[in-house]
């Protein structure tokens, strides 16, 4: 494998992460507008999508390999606690 294709192999690897935090902080914002008025979106989205970077990790380390369902489902899990730590929990600013 060539430093490209690493390069293209990581960037798939972590993209479900990336979307999942983009995704959910973006909800989290439109659905509770008022009480997430003063936390940014890029802090929510960077909090979310590293939480779930560090699931997929977790999970290529516990499995052996990417795309299990238990990581998947694991990652929604923690990106909904991560958006609640950094949105309404000790996090907020």
């Amino acid at each position: 494998m060539g430093p490209i294709d690493a390069f293209w192999h990581l960037l798939n690897f972590f993209a479900p992460a990336v979307g999942v935090g983009l995704l959910a902080s973006g909800l989290a914002k439109l659905l509770w507008r008022r009480e997430l008025k003063s936390v940014a979106w890029m802090r929510l989205a960077g909090w979310a999508a590293a939480a779930c970077a560090a699931v997929l990790i977790a999970g290529l380390v516990v499995f052996g390999h990417d795309g299990k369902m238990a990581t998947y489902a694991a990652m929604v899990t923690v990106c909904a606690l991560t958006l609640w730590w950094v949105g309404f929990g000790p996090l907020r600013r």
